[in-house]
């Protein structure tokens, strides 16, 4: 059994010592006395107290922490008040990611976060472990995830391996280029920054827009109208400091971006001053996603996820957006993922003409939902005088049914299922056959006035759950039925085949055994002869 490293309690206990100093630091100001105000002494004594406990609290978990890696199973035993007793099964190990924030650099230690098929959250952390602890214990456990033996003298070879050598059969397939790395910065917009930028906004405003906004060029306009360009103005100062915050977190999270190949596994690394590393096994990969959003087709650039059974990269807070390849040329990221699933030429066939009659009716129907409600905010409130002026935006229906209709397709190959479909983030998908898990059939109520309907390859992997699995959006309804019978006969075909290539192959590997166990590589036994 293997324990924690003796740094871990230092980095944890500064966590934990201030969430109890906090605490009892409330608990202090609540119990005090009020006839004459908060007794000071008795405040900061609860939360000395505070952070004793949680450091005491913190040492305990390091001496009651253990794990151990067995050739079925990766052991651990945790708990302070209560134990808690987990054997996870190697072969259910779905990823391993090593995170290392920048105290944690420096002290030469990192977290290890191990996820199990079937969920997205993490089933075991390890909070931490040295660097090449760290390294040992992911190579293990993807090995015996692969069908390896990972324990006995595997593990006494690897003590004696650094994270500078741990892979010396690796294969470089991508690293971020800056000026890939600038462009992905500035054109992604993080949602969570708009909150950050909010907060440094109102930090440097003290709270009232109107101090950021230049007096000496608005003394000229009266009182009454300054108020809608007070409000004008720190709008669009939320937005500039949201761009800069998301621009600073994206740099930061992808810098030093690169993805290796060793096996039948790739490994990612990324970070500035969080670095983070996994895993994405290649047995595992359930689909592709090639994504083009508008500003980056401008510069002639794509992205690439990989997903894979029960973890689908990016949906985890923690890690971020774990793409394959989070920006590069077009053609690079088409060489990588033929490269991951050899697909051919992508020959979509477009839906039928119809679908974008349909696209403009319900482009028509939101024209008139806005025009309508802005007619009646004019009626009854008098904020918005010439609301008639939005249906001008009509014009613009035609226009956007076209583009919606061009960018939405689907391609039936011979091992592939390929889907297209969004405009201001074009997606295709690519999944085999052999993947796919169940081939739903759905036509809406609108769909089937104009018989119309979609047709959706399932697979294991979570995005299906969040409704982005491949699907070719609106075609002709009898097209649908005879595509859904063709998916489902070849995902048999596949199935049977991949079969017969396991049975040869587990026929060809019992036959090596067989001739090798009637050979006697002993000279002893020649020499009798």
């Amino acid at each position: 059994m293997r324990s924690l490293h003796p740094a871990s309690v230092a980095v944890r206990s500064l966590s934990r010592s201030l969430n109890t100093g906090f605490l009892f630091f409330v608990v202090g100001v609540v119990v005090s006395p009020g006839g004459n105000g908060i007794d000071l002494l008795s405040v900061f004594g609860l939360v000395a107290v505070g952070i004793v406990v949680g450091i005491v609290y913190e040492f305990a978990y390091y001496q009651r922490f253990r794990y151990d890696l067995t050739d079925d199973t990766f052991d651990v035993t945790s708990g302070v008040l209560a134990r808690r007793d987990r054997e996870l099964p190697l072969g259910r190990i779905q990823n391993v990611d090593i995170r290392q924030n920048v105290l944690g650099r420096v002290l030469g230690i990192a977290a290890v976060h191990i996820e199990t098929a079937g969920g997205g959250q993490t089933e075991v952390s390890l909070e931490y472990v040295s660097e090449d602890e760290a390294h040992r214990l992911r190579r293990q456990l993807r090995r015996g995830a692969s069908g390896g033996k990972p324990a006995d003298d595997a593990l006494e070879a690897d003590d004696h391996t650094t994270a500078s050598d741990a892979g010396p059969d690796e294969t470089l397939l991508f690293e971020i280029r800056p000026r890939e790395l600038v462009i992905l910065s500035v054109f992604t917009i993080d949602p969570g920054a708009s909150l950050l930028g909010g907060i440094a906004l109102s930090f440097a405003s003290g709270f009232d827009p109107a101090t950021l906004l230049p007096g000496d060029r608005i003394g000229w306009l009266p009182g009454p109208e300054t108020g809608p360009l007070v409000l004008v103005w720190g709008l669009l100062l939320f937005l500039l400091a949201a761009w800069v915050v998301s621009a600073v977190l994206t740099f930061t999270r992808y810098y030093g971006f690169r993805l290796t190949r060793a096996d039948d596994e790739l490994y990612y690394e990324r970070g500035l001053l969080q670095r983070y590393s996994g895993t994405i096994p290649l047995e595992k990969v359930q689909a592709l996603t090639i994504s083009k959003s508008v500003p980056f087709r401008w510069f002639g650039y794509a992205a690439l996820s990989v997903e894979t059974a029960g973890y689908a990269p990016g949906q985890s807070d923690s890690r971020g957006t774990e793409s394959a390849i989070p920006l590069a040329d077009a053609d690079r990221v088409n060489e990588l993922a033929r490269a991951i699933e050899p697909f051919g030429p992508a020959d979509l066939e477009s839906p039928p003409r119809r679908a974008r009659e349909r696209y403009a009716v319900r482009y028509l129907l939101v024209v008139a939902a806005v025009v309508g409600t802005a007619a009646l905010v004019a009626r009854y409130t008098g904020v918005v005088d010439r609301w008639y002026l939005l249906a001008a935006i009509t014009v613009l229906v035609p226009l956007a049914a076209h583009l919606k209709w061009t960018s939405r397709g689907y391609q039936v190959g011979d091992r592939y299922f390929l889907t297209r479909a969004g405009f201001w983030r074009r997606t295709t998908k690519v999944v085999p056959y052999y993947r796919v898990q169940a081939v739903l059939h759905q036509a809406t109520i609108f769909q089937r006035r104009r018989n119309l309907a979609s047709v959706t390859a399932d697979t294991a992997s979570s995005a299906s759950l969040l409704g982005r699995a491949a699907t070719a959006h609106d075609i002709d309804d009898q097209r649908g039925l005879e595509l859904q019978a063709d998916l489902e006969e070849r995902l048999q075909e596949r199935l049977r085949a991949r079969k017969r290539q396991r049975t040869v192959g587990q026929w060809f590997r019992e036959a090596d055994d067989g001739d090798s166990s009637d050979e006697d590589p002993s000279p002893e036994s020649n020499d009798d002869r």
